[in-house]
């Protein structure tokens, strides 16, 4: 099975044809890849302990604790209190990361039928949610009373949505089958 950064590489070949490439720099790469999670409104820190010791053996870094902006009185949430963790990955760490979701993580997924080409944006960045950490198999299936959802933004170069979708495409994103679409 060939590594992400591998299938760059090999992707350079197929955008040439198709976007015109004269040299690789033009090509699209993945710039950093964020995954965050929301905790809402905690007040107990075992469980945000818990959530932050999972997201980092998730992903291999310590994630940061995101505070709120500002206070929300109906929500009894105060300026400072950490209402989300985030990490950012980048170099080696970012194409393990990929390398384990795209293979091994989203096939694990509950009736998993491709994800949408619907979540890139116009900017050719990838974004997908997903509900349980359990999918990971770093984090331990024991404990499935403290399961939390993840958001994960894969952030290319590439110019517009066109380039984006073949780009992930060529990097082994499952997205879903255009007969399936047209069949829903």
């Amino acid at each position: 099975m060939k590594s992400i950064k591998e299938k760059i590489k090999e992707a350079f070949d197929v955008l040439k044809e198709e976007f015109g490439y004269k040299n690789p720099m033009q090509a699209p790469k993945i710039e950093k890849v964020v995954v965050s999670s929301g905790v809402g409104k905690q007040k107990d820190k075992k469980k945000l302990d818990l959530i932050e010791d999972r997201l980092s053996k998730i992903t291999g870094q310590k994630p940061i604790r995101k505070g709120a902006k500002i206070s929300i009185a109906a929500f009894k949430v105060r300026e400072g209190d950490t209402v989300g963790m985030q990490v950012t990955l980048r170099g080696q760490r970012m194409y393990d990361f990929l390398d384990r979701l795209v293979n091994i993580a989203l096939p694990r997924t509950k009736d998993f039928r491709g994800l949408s080409g619907n979540a890139i944006d116009e900017m050719g960045n990838f974004s997908l949610g997903i509900r349980e950490n359990t999918i990971f198999p770093e984090s331990s299936d024991e404990d499935l009373k403290d399961v939390f959802g993840l958001a994960v933004t894969l952030v290319s170069t590439a110019k517009n949505k066109k380039e984006g979708m073949t780009f992930f495409e060529l990097l082994g994103v499952p997205f879903k089958k255009e007969e399936e679409k047209k069949k829903r």
